[in-house]
């Protein structure tokens, strides 16, 4: 569940750094590449699992399941969050800079 939660978040930042590929104003793109490597993580997780017990894999529990979609939801939010604070760090548009230097003044 994790696996598909990250790949979903990955599809989605993907298509909407697509969209705005030339003008990466908003650095999606980092966020894409963050989701994919989430996304490897998982794979590499399920194919061992699935290597160490087939059957355990594809025949999940309710409460693992739920388990596993609140941590690939949080791992999505931490991925926000992280992004978050490169978009601050880089500011793009310069509004962090305008608003330190009209404060100074």
């Amino acid at each position: 569940m994790t696996l598909l939660v990250t790949v979903f978040a990955a599809i989605i930042a993907t298509i909407q750094w697509y969209k705005h590929a030339p003008n990466d104003d908003w650095k999606i793109g980092t966020l894409s590449l963050m989701y994919w490597g989430a996304s490897l993580m998982w794979m590499c997780d399920a194919i061992f699992e699935f290597a160490e017990d087939a059957e355990a894999l594809f025949n999940p529990a309710a409460a693992d399941m739920l388990n596993d979609f609140f941590l690939g939801l949080t791992v999505v939010a931490l991925g926000l969050v992280i992004w978050l604070a490169v978009l601050l760090v880089k500011d793009p548009k310069g509004v962090i800079k305008a608003r330190l230097l009209a404060k100074k003044n």
